[in-house]
């Protein structure tokens, strides 16, 4: 039995908690990854994972394995790159970067464009969804996330801060009024993108000093993208990610409510599972470099 070889597939099955998609991810039969399991925990004599009809999840002797082939898998990639490409100039191999969804269509698609015309031979796998993303559990190299980290066994690095603005269409705010205060923001439809502003309540900085402004959800949908065009279609008023709407500010779609006040952005943080090998740290000053030039840039065009 390549004992490695399997390390690996047991890896990947725990990140990934079910054995069809840590299949997919190495590009074997689901079948193989089973036997492979199967012949690992009898060449070890201790049962490793617990199966179910969708899901497996570790014995403690699994957890403990889990965590010592980790570190074995990731010395020996880093082994390796260290006789066969010592200046890394050549990334090989499959990167996964799980991102959010306005960050991951508007910001990055440009950002790894780059990296590939650096690194050909560099596959690169983008999982967008706006949940927290761990690196440990669920198998990416990269976990960019926004907001409040939580509790995990990974290390972050700041990427920069996302800003939020307040936006409407000129066509909107000249039918229906410009509001000049927070409390007037009832009056007009509030579009939301779905787990935002559920309260009803809309916060914001007066300088440093908190404003709580209720507002009127009309239209709530599961993703950015239906906002925008909503907002630019004057359905309302909304609020977006600065980087998804840059573009329409500065051609004129849409305006600024209220620009005096500040909506609160979310920090960007980039989380790796320990220990980070090469070909990540690579990707990681990529991205450290990128994403904060490409958000002052943005800020800079939405003025």
């Amino acid at each position: 039995m390549d004992l490695l070889a399997a390390m690996r597939i047991y890896v990947r099955v725990v990140e990934r908690g079910n054995m069809s998609r840590a299949a997919r991810d190495l590009g074997i039969g689901q079948p193989a990854v089973s036997e492979r399991i199967e012949r690992l925990e009898q060449h070890l004599g201790v049962k490793l994972l617990r199966r179910s009809t969708r899901v497996v999840s570790c014995t403690d002797e699994g957890k403990l394995f889990y965590e010592r082939c980790k570190q074995i898998v990731a010395a020996t990639d880093e082994a390796c790159a260290a006789v066969s490409h010592p200046d890394l100039a050549q990334l090989r191999g499959v990167i996964r970067i799980a991102a959010p969804q306005g960050l991951g269509e508007t910001v990055l698609p440009r950002i790894l464009l780059g990296i590939r015309e650096q690194h050909p031979q560099l596959d690169i796998d983008l999982i967008l969804n706006d949940r927290m993303v761990d690196p440990v559990t669920e198998g990416v190299d990269i976990s960019l996330r926004l907001g409040q980290l939580g509790e995990g066994s990974f290390t972050a690095r700041r990427l920069g801060h996302v800003r939020r603005v307040l936006v409407a269409s000129p066509a909107y705010l000249e039918r229906c009024g410009i509001p000049a205060h927070p409390d007037e923001l009832i009056a007009h439809p509030f579009i939301r993108v779905m787990g935002l502003f559920g309260d009803g309540m809309l916060r914001l900085l007066d300088g440093q000093t908190p404003v709580s402004a209720p507002v009127s959800p009309a239209i709530s949908v599961s993703h950015w993208r239906p906002v925008h065009e909503l907002l630019i279609a004057g359905a309302g008023i909304g609020v977006l990610q600065e980087p998804v709407c840059a573009d329409a500010i500065e051609c004129g779609q849409l305006v600024r409510v209220l620009p005096h006040y500040t909506v609160p952005g979310f920090e960007l943080n980039a989380l790796c599972a320990r220990p980070v090998p090469s070909r990540t740290r690579v990707i990681m000053s990529v991205l450290e470099k990128e994403i904060p030039a490409s958000l002052d840039r943005l800020s800079a065009i939405s003025v």
